[in-house]
C-alpha cells in the first residue's frame, strides 16, 4: 500500500494499493522559480520508490543541471531520465500552493490542497491491507 501520513502525529491521510512496478507521479510547483516540477517513480522489489525521471520547463535556483543519464528538451519541457535514485520514503512540508497531484498507476491518490497546509508529510510503500478506519 502507498500511504501518506502526518510526520509528527502519524495520521493517515491517503492510501492506495501499490505493487512492484507501480508508477508514482508527484507534481509540485518550485517555490522560488514558480514553475511546475514533475517527478516519476516506480516501486521496486524492496518496496522503495525509485526516481526514474523529472520534467520541468526551465533551469533556476536549486534545479540540478546534470541529473540522470539522459537529458533532452521536448514540448517545452526539460526531461532528465535514467536517474535511478532510491527513496525509502518521500518527506516534505506540505503547501496548498506548491504540492500538486500525487497519482499512482494513473489514479489520483491526493492533492496538496487536500492535505493540511504547512504539515510535515511522509509518503511510503508499506506491506499490509487497506486501513479499515479510513
Amino acid at each position: 500500500m502507498l500511504r501518506v501520513y502526518d510526520r509528527q502525529k502519524g495520521t493517515l491521510y491517503a492510501e492506495a494499493p501499490a505493487s512492484v512496478d507501480s508508477r508514482l507521479f508527484f507534481g509540485w510547483m518550485h517555490s522560488l522559480e514558480k514553475i511546475p516540477w514533475n517527478e516519476y517513480y516506480h516501486v521496486n522489489e524492496k518496496h522503495n520508490l525509485v526516481l526514474d525521471s523529472i520534467t520541468f520547463p526551465a533551469f533556476g535556483a536549486g534545479i540540478p543541471a546534470d541529473t540522470g543519464g539522459i537529458c533532452y528538451v521536448r514540448d517545452g519541457l526539460i526531461h532528465m531520465e535514467e536517474i535511478g535514485q532510491v527513496f525509502t520514503e518521500l518527506v516534505w512540508l506540505n503547501s496548498h500552493t506548491a504540492t500538486q497531484d500525487i497519482v499512482l498507476d494513473g489514479m489520483l491518490v491526493t492533492r496538496g490542497s487536500d492535505l493540511p497546509h504547512h504539515a510535515g508529510i511522509r509518503l511510503l510503500i508499506e506491506k499490509g491491507e487497506k486501513n479499515a478506519t479510513r
